[in-house]
């Protein structure tokens, strides 16, 4: 018979689930993960992964045509989207596998059906509608992650209004596209299909695209994006919309005044929603506010031995945040010493757009709203010589530095490979580090991270190559 009884376990399997079990493991802890759909979560398996992979073709397609500057002679070039999905569907599949065998090598046992609370230490995993098994642990933890929010009267019905699924998989590329919402995602699907023909036009109700960023930071996305034919409403929202002959006229209200758009396809990106419903909530003593499950700094519901991570507890929305929620809900349980509860501001965010946009911690408006007395620096992308050499001069690296203390406050950047860069400032941040361990640190050069040192060294009046 199937073991029943667990030291912790986890409903859902997605980067938290899976990981925060592993660990668990890793620590000597019986563990199991009951997952309803496929494990690795939206994010493996629909959002983080194959949407890299989706503007991975983008990219390089966009590369292919600027082909002659480089002193290349390229023939006339297209693409099969058929295969292009294809390609991204094997990545997620492929990593699906892996999380299976990582489970698998850790003696993890996986349930797969809808889990949901039944009482203290008790969790019921049913399939389609039958009991399958009677779980009994002394620790759960929530981990269902989230779904899209919906807009009124702007439901999507996978044929001409999309979710990030629908927007993933399509049989051709639309030759319009109206996206709702400028965040991470909406901003992503944007550039694919923008870099692959269509004509893309986005509305955001705030008032600047990708509004968790830095606004010097945005207003050179937007005039990036717009410079590649991307049209953008800002203080702007899509009131309703009308579906006529295989394709959608949708109405722009903005300061008073509206505009009619025809378009062929609608993206929804407008935020997402935690997946409180039918997991047992009900049964225990768990608030909810605003669709996530409230918890304590160490991911504690207000029920004794059922904590929640990820999506389901609110923003940040990252995978990557919700890996680490697990990892610390995991060592607080094993009874590990030394464990900090995670600090947000520490928390890398990624956009992998063309450009694409990387931060952490405070932008200069959040760091003076706090009081702090800042030193900025900057550094363009058209100074650096490895920049140049790739062809890739757009873009500017920025920080923020604490005037009294050194504190590296936050860092902002926007350009090639930033995403892959950002995690230098994350590591600083992490090590508590002052503009004097960066204004010494050696540099590889040429490097695109040389503009990380010298925009360190700009906020204090020591820039070399500007």
């Amino acid at each position: 018979m199937a073991k029943t009884s667990f030291d912790v376990l986890f409903l859902g399997g997605g980067p938290g689930g899976y990981v925060g079990a592993i660990r668990a493991a890793q620590l000597g802890l019986d563990a199991a993960v009951v997952e309803k759909d496929k494990l690795g979560g939206v994010c493996l398996n629909w959002g983080c992964i194959p949407t890299k992979a989706l503007l991975r073709t983008a990219e390089l397609y966009t590369n292919i045509k600027h082909a002659e500057e480089f002193g290349l002679q390229v023939g006339e070039i297209s693409f099969d989207v058929a295969k292009v999905v294809q390609r991204s569907r094997k990545v997620a599949r492929k990593l699906n596998s892996g999380v299976k065998h990582l489970l698998k090598k850790n003696g993890v046992v996986v349930f797969e059906g809808h889990g949901s609370l039944n009482g203290k230490h008790q969790v019921r995993v049913t399939e389609n509608g039958s009991i399958i098994a009677n779980l009994t642990s002394k620790n759960i933890i929530l981990a269902t992650g989230a779904r899209p929010r919906l807009l009124p009267g702007i439901e999507p019905d996978g044929e001409l209004v999309w979710t990030y699924k629908e927007a993933m998989v399509p049989k051709t590329i639309p030759g319009s596209l109206l996206v709702i919402g400028s965040g991470a995602i909406g901003i992503e699907f944007a550039s694919f299909y923008n870099a692959l023909g269509a004509n893309v036009t986005v509305v955001e109700l705030l008032d600047r695209v990708v509004p968790v960023e830095d606004i010097e930071i945005s207003e050179l996305a937007r005039k990036s994006f717009e410079k590649k034919g991307i049209t953008i409403y800002t203080g702007a929202s899509v009131s309703e919309i009308e579906k006529d002959k295989g394709r959608v006229i949708a109405t722009i209200e903005k300061e008073g005044n509206t505009k009619t758009l025809q378009v062929d396809r609608v993206v929804l990106a407008v935020g997402i929603v935690g997946n409180v419903e039918d997991i047992g909530l009900n049964k225990a003593n768990i608030k909810v506010e605003k669709s996530h499950v409230v918890t304590s700094s160490y991911c504690e519901t207000g029920e004794p031995g059922v904590y929640a991570i990820g999506d389901l507890t609110g923003p940040p929305w990252l995978a990557h945040k919700a890996s680490h929620e697990a990892v610390i809900c995991v060592e607080k349980i094993a009874g590990l010493k030394d464990i900090h509860p995670l600090d947000s501001a520490r928390i890398p965010g990624c956009t992998y757009s063309n450009p694409q946009i990387a931060s952490v911690g405070l932008t200069e408006e959040a760091a003076r709203e706090a009081g702090h007395e800042v030193k900025v620096g900057r550094f363009p992308f058209a100074g650096n010589g490895k920049a140049m050499a790739m062809g890739e001069t757009e873009g500017l690296v920025k920080t923020v530095f604490d005037t009294k203390t050194g504190e590296l406050l936050g860092a902002h950047m926007l350009g090639a490979e930033v995403t892959e860069l950002i995690q230098g400032y994350s590591i600083a941040k992490t090590l508590e580090t002052t503009e004097q361990e960066l204004l010494r640190a050696i540099f590889p050069h040429p490097t695109l991270s040389e503009m990380m040192h010298e925009a360190v060294l700009d906020a204090y009046d020591r820039a070399v190559h500007i």
